[in-house]
């Protein structure tokens, strides 16, 4: 199973884009973030002529997030709202188009898109670190259902210092904030690992350049697009990987597509197994 997830920062201007990354790596499921389009103007058509079925959770100009599967996903679920109704100020927190989650073969996908923040001391700041202790309430929720996790998206946050290409200067600014590091690692608990650093242990391995200052063309960037593994899938994962290519496109996203790929369904696995014996 490959599973891709993509800031692609406007799913009308990428569609093309979003074709082509379907055509050379035929995805199981594509969780996108930054969609910027009401759901009645998502490009359904496009995609379906692919093969591939869509649920969205957007709104005009800002945030959204999707995800675009070969096979159907059940217990689609938008927002925070449906996991936790009662958790404070949740309407509010709704508000911006951030979550969606499915079962996939039996794992539970959640597609995030955490807000930046702006600058620390900001209100945007603030609105990020109560988002980020609601993802947290909704994670908990979640692990009570003992499905098999993964969970992906922007979050907005360099994890480690090597996740920067300037932590010296950078480290301790928003995305590297002391506090944005810990409420992250906080929500990962023990049951939920970065996958990719299982991989991949060292430096300069970026997955966002920002336009404003020729980051990709110097390739100074960041890794803030992350996907997470429950333990109990981690003996499945067999590798994962940025698409670093894409962020070279005409008229590109300013993220690039981070994969994994997952030995599953297990039941199969095993078959295969017993078959080559």
């Amino acid at each position: 199973m490959l599973i891709a997830t993509w800031n692609v920062n406007s799913v009308r201007i990428r569609i093309k884009q979003i074709e082509r990354l379907i055509d050379e790596l035929n995805p199981d499921l594509l969780c996108l973030q930054e969609t910027k389009v009401e759901d009645s103007l998502f490009p359904v058509e496009a995609l379906e002529k692919k093969g591939y079925q869509v649920n969205f959770y957007g709104q005009k100009s800002y945030n959204g997030v999707a995800l675009i599967s070969r096979s159907k996903l059940e217990d689609v679920r938008l927002g925070f709202g449906e996991e936790i109704p009662d958790y404070l100020n949740i309407k509010q927190l709704d508000q911006q188009k951030r979550v969606i989650s499915a079962l996939l073969d039996g794992i539970r996908i959640v597609n995030v898109y955490v807000p930046n923040g702006s600058s620390i001391n900001s209100e945007k700041y603030n609105y990020k670190i109560k988002w980020l202790n609601c993802l947290k309430a909704y994670l908990h929720s979640l692990s009570k259902r003992n499905e098999p996790l993964c969970l992906v998206g922007d979050f907005n946050i360099a994890l480690e210092d090597k996740d920067i290409h300037n932590p010296k200067k950078l480290s301790g600014g928003i995305m590297a904030s002391l506090e944005e590091r810990e409420l992250l690692q906080s929500l990962l608990s023990d049951r939920l690992v970065d996958i990719f650093r299982v991989f991949e242990q060292g430096h300069d391995h970026w997955s966002w350049w920002d336009y404003r200052s020729g980051g990709w063309e110097r390739d100074k960037g960041w890794r803030i697009d992350h996907i997470y593994l429950s333990s109990d899938l981690l003996g499945c994962a067999t590798g994962s990987t940025i698409y670093k290519q894409f962020r070279g496109n005409i008229q590109p996203s300013d993220h690039a597509p981070v994969l994994v790929e997952i030995n599953w369904p297990l039941e199969e696995s095993l078959e295969d197994q017993d078959f080559y014996l």
